[in-house]
């Protein structure tokens, strides 16, 4: 499990104060990103010349309200784990109650042909370690 911490702004929030619905996945590709920046590699997979990692699907349910200023935990865990791709699902937290959960599917391509590619070796390391058991 990858776990990084969110401040949640007005300008993603609808006007009662509620976050926005496309704004979770906005903070969700966030810890996405720092998931992957936490990665200790040379490779920078947001700028790679070899591989890139399309979202292929994205969901999210909205159990509580998400709310102007919450600070929330977010849990980001590898749910699944193929050759070429992985699931990632990321809870939002508030006081040790869950508010919300979104899922998305990334596949690995090769950027030249743009066809499915076996994840590198490092990438699948690192998703590994971060599987949920």
């Amino acid at each position: 499990m990858f776990t990084s911490k969110i401040k949640i702004y007005f300008f993603d929030c609808d006007p009662a104060g509620i976050i926005f619905f496309a704004s979770l996945f906005k903070y969700s590709h966030l810890v996405y990103e720092d998931f992957m920046n936490s990665l200790k590699t040379e490779r920078d997979y947001f700028k790679d010349s070899e591989y890139l990692l399309p979202i292929i699907n994205a969901e999210a349910t909205y159990i509580k309200p998400i709310k102007v200023a919450d600070e929330l935990t977010v849990n980001m865990s590898v749910t699944q784990l193929k050759d070429s791709s992985f699931e990632l699902t990321y809870s939002f937290y508030k006081d040790n109650a869950i508010l919300a959960k979104a899922k998305t599917v990334h596949v690995c391509v090769n950027k030249e042909k743009f066809e499915k590619t076996s994840i590198p070796e490092e990438l699948n390391n690192h998703l590994i370690f971060h599987k949920n058991l």
